[in-house]
């Protein structure tokens, strides 16, 4: 955890490009889409999407602490290979000028509301990139659920696939829902 907080820290110190343009992030990039197509309940349709339109408001009234910065849009280990003991991030697709604070909170969130990582884990993230975006809570917290949001509707495109990856997405929803018991974890896929 800490080589994804230390390359973060790399790739958000880089300099704004001077002779070509990235495009502007997009906390939600392909949410819609994925709500649309996917072969759930149209009742999960409705809520999700009413849901995102809530987020999507309220991440546009934030209040950053950090600066924009060039942004990897899905930073997390999956994306990361270490090599002759350096740490290389992959998978350039959502590269783009944003707030630093999405990559940093799609790494908090696993740890917060997946429990894939654990305090030891999520604490040398943090002290790498010399920031714990969770102590930004009012921010945070939107993040957090957009990335929850994010993190569901990319697993709800594949429900068909299996019974483990369709009683993963009711998890998620009940989460989302904010009907998630003690029990309900989240597995990755």
């Amino acid at each position: 955890m800490a080589a994804l907080g230390a390359v973060l820290r790399w790739l958000h110190q880089t300099p704004c490009p001077t002779t070509f343009d990235l495009p502007r992030g997009d906390i939600f990039g392909r949410v819609d889409r994925r709500i649309e197509s996917a072969p759930v309940a149209a009742a999960d349709k409705d809520f999700l999407l009413r849901r995102l339109e809530e987020l999507r408001s309220e991440v546009s009234r934030l209040r950053y602490p950090l600066s924009p910065t060039v942004t990897h849009g899905d930073a997390h280990v999956k994306n990361l290979i270490l090599y002759d003991d350096q740490a290389i991030l992959i998978d350039f697709e959502q590269f783009a000028w944003g707030q630093p604070e999405w990559d940093l909170a799609l790494t908090a969130t696993e740890y917060q509301t997946a429990g894939w990582w654990t305090h030891a884990e999520y604490g040398q993230f943090a002290e790498a990139y010399g920031y714990d975006v969770t102590s930004w809570r009012s921010g945070f917290d939107v993040l957090r659920a957009a990335h929850e949001i994010k993190l569901t509707t990319w697993l709800m495109q594949n429900v068909n696939e299996s019974v483990e990856v369709a009683a993963e997405y009711q998890t998620r929803m009940r989460t989302i829902r904010g009907i998630a018991s003690a029990s309900d974890r989240w597995n990755p896929f």
